[in-house]
């Protein structure tokens, strides 16, 4: 059975203007708190909304509909197991662009929470993000 989002595509709602959306693990190791501090710096600076990961996991109607109308999605996983990109693949998700801190070379349990890194993880996010979503 397809999931109960996907009735919403080919009905309008990816037509009109929205914003772009950003969803980060914000899982319970120190890698996961550096993407939960990224998403939402970049989304208090304007670059995106940051957006409910669980809402998505636990097919919440309004929270599915909005992403829908998203015109850009980023996730961010903070370790290889990639447990965001899972959760929007699950959910019948394909168009989203993603980044894992590991293939920025952070380590889980490895990589101490400080706002220099948030801000320098921030910024090399922002970066490519402005690249892939201005191609």
């Amino acid at each position: 059975m397809a999931p109960y989002h996907m009735s919403y595509k080919g009905k309008g709602y990816l037509c009109s203007p929205s914003p772009k959306m950003i969803f980060a693990c914000s899982g319970a190791s120190d890698t996961g708190e550096i993407t939960d501090r990224v998403a939402r710096k970049l989304s208090r600076e304007g670059l995106c909304k940051m957006f409910c990961l669980a809402g998505i996991g636990g097919w919440v109607n309004w929270i599915l509909t909005s992403t829908n109308k998203a015109s850009k999605i980023l996730v961010i996983d903070g370790c290889p197991l990639n447990c965001a990109q899972k959760t929007l693949e699950h959910s019948g998700f394909e168009e989203f662009e993603h980044i894992c801190l590991a293939d920025l070379g952070f380590e889980k349990g490895k990589s101490p929470v400080t706002e220099e890194i948030v801000d320098a993880v921030a910024c090399h996010i922002r970066g490519l993000a402005m690249y892939i979503w201005n191609k």
